[in-house]
């Protein structure tokens, strides 16, 4: 059974919005009232002469048509107030004079805390318990006292069980509302969270692909128009017009795929040298270990990273000579990138801005995310390794796919 709200004086307030619903509690309280009344009835209409049954049966039967109507309007969710009202005046009037009817105060009991809330529900509650005394103090001929404060005693304990399972089940909703409001704070942050990360993954997918084949390219042109018109210029702006191609490439993949056109097929080890010699003329290729298959996310990964240091190396290491040993360990595969350029100090690099400095940072993104290692080894004069290593599940030897490599390549 549901309750009418109280309104801010503590009074119910609605005569026409309310909730209860005809649950199976509801249910039996119905039924044990018509059962009492009946038996109720029975038991009166027996005991008492035809003269004195007329109008107690007459008030019975108006109590039950209430009762009736009050159920029916209940179930169907419209105003039921007054008629609430209504039932309990008729009902004590007819418990005093006809204290046959007293065991139908249980019902009526529970039905007025369903139908009203606040003060207005212990009056309505407080009303049906003296009126069920006054008529069992009558019955017993004005004589048994327990039968005066027996029913006041049970309401007293009826009241406080229905406030305390009330209150308990205000405390769920209150507790399932926290739990809704946590669920809902938590579902907007991981979302959050995965915008964040989606933003960091594209910054550097933008980053190892189309910011650093623009820079080269610019580099290249740069060198072009310095030495124009002789035949070197030529060779330089036709590098220049095939690394653009690629980062057009580049960018057509990353609107639909976010992949290395070229790059994400075939052996590993040429797919590295492919991506390095994207920026560098010459780069040597060492192969350790039994190649064989990796994750796509691993892959992919390695392809970056030697992708952005490849960059690097064209854009600020002025290197004679780079290198590139890919590793099959037991559990792990290992990338070294190396240059014999003029190096940096690492803890000097200047934070990420508009004028670049992603790179290594992306590249240590990516590994770490992997759950790998990821390092940088470089001094002023010294020239540079970067170095990766990405753990890998323990594969079948027969299902390696990659084909024989030389070890090493010019």
């Amino acid at each position: 059974m549901g309750r009418m709200p109280e309104s801010p004086n503590g009074t119910a307030s609605r005569a026409a919005a309310f909730r209860p619903t005809l649950g199976p509690i509801d249910a039996v309280v119905h039924l044990s009232f018509a059962v009492l009344m009946v038996a109720s009835g029975v038991r009166y209409v027996l005991r008492h002469s035809p003269a004195d049954n007329l109008w107690t049966v007459a008030l019975a039967a108006a109590v039950c048509i209430l009762y009736a109507v009050v159920a029916v309007l209940a179930k169907r969710r419209q105003p039921w107030l007054l008629w609430m009202v209504a039932l309990v005046l008729a009902w004590a009037v007819l418990v005093i004079a006809a204290p046959s009817f007293a065991w139908c105060s249980l019902a009526l009991f529970f039905l007025s805390r369903a139908a009203f809330s606040g003060w207005i529900a212990y009056l309505a509650a407080g009303l049906t318990a003296i009126a069920t005394a006054i008529g069992l103090f009558r019955l017993s001929g004005d004589t048994d006292v327990a039968m005066l404060l027996g029913p006041i005693a049970a309401a007293v304990l009826l009241t406080l069980i229905y406030d305390r399972i009330e209150q308990d089940a205000a405390l769920q909703r209150r507790l399932h509302a926290d739990v809704s409001q946590a669920q809902e704070r938590l579902a907007a942050s991981e979302r959050a969270a995965g915008i964040t990360a989606e933003r960091e993954r594209v910054s550097r997918e933008i980053h190892d692909t189309v910011t650093q084949g623009l820079a080269s390219s610019l580099l290249l042109l740069e060198a072009a128009q310095r030495s124009w018109p002789e035949d070197g210029a030529k060779a330089e702006v036709q590098r220049a017009g095939t690394l653009l191609r690629q980062n057009l490439a580049d960018t057509r993949s990353l609107v639909h795929e976010l992949s290395a056109p070229g790059l994400e097929n075939g052996p590993l080890p040429q797919a590295l040298e492919q991506a390095a010699r994207q920026y560098l003329g010459s780069v040597i290729l060492h192969v350790t270990g039994d190649p064989r298959p990796v994750p796509d996310e691993v892959r992919h990964a390695l392809v970056r990273v030697t992708q952005s240091a490849a960059a690097n190396i064209k854009l600020h290491a002025h290197a004679e000579q780079a290198s590139l040993t890919l590793g099959f360990l037991p559990g792990a595969v290992t990338l070294d990138v190396f240059d014999d350029g003029r190096g940096f100090d690492p803890a000097a690099v200047p934070p990420p801005s508009e004028k670049g400095g992603y790179g290594l940072r992306a590249m240590r993104q990516r590994v770490e995310q992997l759950g790998g290692v990821f390092s940088v080894e470089s001094s002023p004069g010294e020239g540079t390794v970067v170095a990766a290593q990405l753990p890998l599940p323990v594969m079948e030897p027969s299902r390696a796919n990659q084909a024989p490599i030389k070890k090493d390549t010019p």
